[in-house]
């Protein structure tokens, strides 16, 4: 039982898109990531995600709108809705989601791809 301080966390990712898990819980894992640009279309078929802003501002879009978050601003993307994230300068957030669940949902990408379990 450690505490978990996110800027020290964050300080140790350094690549954008590439989660890592800072904690587990009941069957879900605490994500913490950077987001820089573009990410992917893609959908979690069983599983809802939670954003939570903590640094700069994202959006998360969806074909017909898009939601923009920053630091202490949450967002839930139910199951199956297709959706991806993007930041014009670097941001971060907490992501919160059964673990296990790939971070381009139902989509393989050569690079954006991230192992699941990434710690």
């Amino acid at each position: 039982m450690d505490k978990v301080v996110l800027a020290e966390a964050l300080g140790s990712i350094t690549e954008h898109w590439r989660p890592k898990v800072v904690g587990a819980l009941n069957g879900q894992e605490v994500k913490l990531a950077k987001f820089q640009g573009e990410f992917v279309w893609h959908h979690h078929e069983g599983a809802d995600e939670l954003f939570l802003g903590v640094a700069g501002t994202f959006r998360v879009e969806f074909r017909d709108r898009a939601v923009t978050l920053g630091p202490g601003e949450m967002l839930i993307v139910p199951r199956g809705v297709e959706h991806r994230t993007v930041a014009e300068r670097e941001a971060s957030a907490l992501i919160f989601e059964p673990a296990a669940t790939r971070n381009t949902g139902n989509f393989v990408h050569p690079t954006l791809t991230a192992p699941t379990g990434d710690t």
